[in-house]
C-alpha cells in the first residue's frame, strides 16, 4: 500500500489554531495532540501513529520552547529541520491534518515597556543566585508558571532546575489553545511523561495522557533528536547505556532487587564507557520516588554525558 501524501495544514497563529479546533470539535470531531520540538525522528513518527489510532483529526505541534532551556543550554544549538519534518509527517498513513508551528508562544502584543523591565528583574534574579530560563533572559515579560511541586524535583530536575515548569507551562498553553481530546508522550522522557500526567489530573483537563513506549535504533540507542551531535565513537560508547539497563532488568527479574547493586553495575558500565553520568535511579513508576528494594513497578531512569551531549534513558521494570 502507497503511502500518505496528505500535506498537513500549517498554522503559525494560536488564534487561528484555537479556530480551526473549535470548528472541528462542532462537527463532532476529535483531536489528538502530538508535542514536539520538531527534527523529527522515527521515535516522533510512533507518537503520531499511535494517536491516529486514537482521534478523527492529528495536530503535531512543532516549538521549541525556550522557557524549558536554561542560558547555558543548547537552545540554539538545538537541530531542526521543519521542511523535512513536513516531509517525514506526509509519508505517515493517514497522514496529519495540521502542523502547529508557531514563532513565539510568548509574544503578548510586543509590549515593550513591560520587555526593557523584565530583562532588568531577570538580571535581578541571575545576581541572587535565582534560575532563570531563556525565556526570562530574553525579557518577553512572562512571569506565571505551571509547577508539578513534588515530582519535578529528582532526576532530570536535579540538574535542569528550570526544565520542568517550562515543559509544564508550555503543554499548559498548547493545551489551551489546541484544545485536545487526546495528547501523546513518549516515555522516553518519563519524568515529562508523569509531570504531565499529574498536571491534567490535579488542574482537570479534560484530556487523555498517553505514554508510548521507547523507539530504538537497531543498534539499542534510544532514538532522540540530540543523537544527531554524537561522533560515531560517542555513539558506540553510549550503547552502554541502554546494555546496562536491560542488563539490570534482568538481574532484577532473576532476584536481584537491591537497588544500589543495580545502580553501582549501570554507573560501573556506562562509567567505563567514557559516559559521564548525570544520575542513575531506581524510582517508583508513579510517585517517582527512590527505592532501596524492588518490591513493586520501577522505572530505572538514567542521564550521561557523552561528549557534549546529554542523553536519557530508561527501562520499566515490573515485578
Amino acid at each position: 500500500m502507497e503511502a500518505s501524501k496528505k500535506e498537513p495544514l500549517i498554522i503559525t497563529d494560536k488564534e487561528q489554531m484555537r479556530k480551526w479546533s473549535r470548528t472541528m470539535r462542532s462537527q463532532g470531531k476529535s483531536i489528538g495532540l502530538v508535542p514536539t520540538m520538531g527534527y523529527l525522528h522515527q521515535g516522533h513518527i510512533s507518537l503520531v501513529k499511535e494517536a491516529l489510532k486514537l482521534t478523527n483529526l492529528t495536530v503535531v505541534s512543532i516549538y521549541v520552547n525556550p522557557g524549558q532551556f536554561a542560558p547555558s543550554e543548547d537552545l540554539s544549538t538545538y537541530p531542526s529541520d521543519f521542511h523535512g519534518d513536513i516531509s517525514k509527517l506526509m509519508s505517515v498513513p493517514g497522514g496529519v491534518d495540521v502542523v502547529f508551528h508557531p514563532h513565539n508562544l510568548y509574544d503578548y502584543e510586543n509590549d515593550t515597556k513591560r520587555n526593557k523591565n523584565d530583562k532588568g528583574a531577570c538580571k535581578n534574579l541571575e545576581g541572587k543566585g535565582e534560575v532563570v530560563s531563556c525565556l526570562e533572559e530574553s525579557g518577553m515579560g512572562h512571569e506565571t508558571w505551571v509547577r508539578v511541586e513534588k515530582l519535578e524535583n529528582g532526576l532530570c530536575g536535579k540538574s535542569r532546575p528550570v526544565f520542568f515548569r517550562g515543559v509544564a507551562t508550555v503543554v499548559t498553553k498548547l493545551f489551551n489553545i489546541v484544545e485536545p481530546d487526546v495528547a501523546v508522550f513518549g516515555k522516553k522522557d518519563y519524568q515529562q511523561w508523569r509531570i504531565v500526567q499529574r498536571m491534567v489530573r490535579d488542574l482537570d483537563f479534560s484530556i487523555r495522557i498517553i505514554g508510548t513506549e521507547i523507539l530504538r535504533d537497531n543498534d539499542g540507542l534510544a532514538m532522540s533528536s540530540r543523537n544527531v551531535h554524537l561522533s560515531a565513537e560517542e555513539r558506540r560508547k553510549a550503547l552502554s547505556i541502554s546494555r546496562s539497563l536491560l542488563g539490570a532488568k534482568s538481574s532484577a527479574e532473576n532476584g536481584h532487587i537491591n537497588c544500589r547493586e543495580l545502580r553501582d553495575s549501570v554507573i560501573q558500565a556506562v562509567s567505563e564507557a567514557g559516559g559521564r553520568i548525570d544520575y542513575a535511579e531506581i524510582v517508583d513508576q508513579e510517585s517517582l520516588q527512590a527505592v532501596e528494594e524492588i518490591s513493586s513497578p520501577v522505572v530505572f531512569c538514567i542521564a550521561a554525558w557523552f561528549g557534549k551531549v546529554r542523553l536519557i534513558d530508561n527501562i520499566e521494570i515490573n515485578l
